[in-house]
């Protein structure tokens, strides 16, 4: 008697698993429906609380916006996501303090709603997906915590030399884990090529997750890279609103060692993973192409391995690209069409010039001084 009334209690709460969710029943776009209920049941149980409908709607836009960049349910969440999530927010995008500590509470709270056994969301994720949301905001990782030490983030490129060792790492561990005769050499191996193309094409983390194997074609104007002269984004940043963005990126000279690496992926490892109709270049253990969440979790495995900071992400790719054709005299405005910014101010921000390029330049200008006042002195 008494568990049938606390059972009615907990569907009579605001915020619990709707009743078309539980008892197993199947649903379509499983995933998909379990979210939007979750935000519902969300917004119920703050209205219960006599939050204003602005404030409410307010703490949901930060929830999907996390959900967007994430691109994976809260079930799946981790620490790693909520890291990278909230340097970009403060290096690239410039968010206050005041600014990040809203989101962060925001995002906590909503978490915490999602944990609390009341209204059952664990148990429901549990039974649907194997998985279960857990609280990812900490006090070690959120701001509060580090209020009194903490300046902007220093995002930074990687050095050519930080490059080298990261891939290099990355190689190596594909021949630890196969020489072990495990299976997972061949995650290890998507994950090393993924990162390589990043950096050679200059892409974000859902631009290089999101090709298809007919996303690469020949660049007439350079056959030397054969067909992968010409790489087509079609999942580019989107404007607020705006559908995502479409670009072409060419292949260079500078980077050319990534077809190699290419070629051996979709020849020789991919048809191991792929499903028989897939088209994801980079297809997961469970059809389809990669989650952000589980190339996140490779490329910071693969990072630490290496002793690298913790400060250089997976952006910090990109943000080599740019540094790397600068240093290499690419025009700023070809690099800029490469990497899609919108405005050449965003890609001077990506620009971390190295010590030793700095030091060639002024050396070079020096040289130039010198070189005038002799020819100078010669003709008196």
């Amino acid at each position: 008697m008494i568990s049938h009334i606390m059972r009615t209690v907990k569907e009579l709460a605001p915020g619990t698993v709707p009743a078309y969710l539980t008892g197993g029943v199947a649903i379509l776009n499983a995933e998909e429906s379990v979210w939007v209920a979750m935000l519902d049941g969300w917004r119920a149980q703050q209205f219960t609380r006599n939050l204003s409908p602005t404030t409410i709607e307010q703490r949901q836009s930060v929830v999907r916006r996390f959900r967007l960049f994430a691109d994976s349910y809260p079930w799946s969440w981790s620490v790693a996501i909520v890291d990278e999530f909230f340097l970009e927010l403060r290096a690239i995008r410039g968010a206050s303090q005041s600014t990040i500590l809203g989101y962060q509470g925001a995002l906590r709270m909503f978490l915490e709603y999602l944990t609390d056994p009341a209204y059952g969301w664990g148990e429901q994720c549990w039974e649907r997906f194997g998985d279960h949301p857990a609280q990812v905001f900490h006090e070690w990782n959120t701001a509060r915590h580090a209020q009194h030490a903490m300046g902007r983030p220093g995002k930074r490129p990687y050095t050519r030399d930080e490059l080298q060792d990261l891939f290099d790492c990355a190689d190596e561990r594909v021949l630890k884990i196969r020489t072990s005769g495990s299976k997972g050499w061949v995650p290890a191996f998507r994950t090393a090529t993924i990162m390589k193309a990043a950096y050679a094409w200059g892409l974000r983390r859902n631009e290089v997750r999101s090709l298809d194997i007919v996303d690469f074609a020949a660049n007439p104007a350079a056959r030397q890279f054969g067909d992968f002269g010409i790489i087509y984004v079609r999942h580019g940043k989107a404007m607020r609103g705006s559908p995502p963005k479409r670009r072409s990126v060419l292949t260079v000279p500078e980077f050319d060692w990534v077809i190699e690496c290419m070629r051996q992926w979709v020849e020789e490892v991919r048809p191991l993973a792929a499903a028989p109709k897939s088209t994801s270049l980079w297809p997961s253990e469970r059809g389809g192409m990669i989650t952000a969440d589980a190339l996140s979790r490779g490329f910071t495995e693969v990072r630490r391995e290496a002793g690298l900071d913790e400060e250089l992400d997976f952006h910090s790719l990109r943000r080599s690209y740019v540094t790397h054709m600068v240093e290499d005299g690419y025009d700023a405005f070809f690099i800029q069409q490469q990497v899609g910014h919108e405005h050449a101010s965003t890609t001077s921000i990506y620009t971390g010039l190295s010590p030793d390029y700095r030091a060639r330049v002024v050396g070079d200008a020096i040289n130039k001084t010198v070189q005038a006042a002799l020819k100078g002195t010669k003709e008196h």
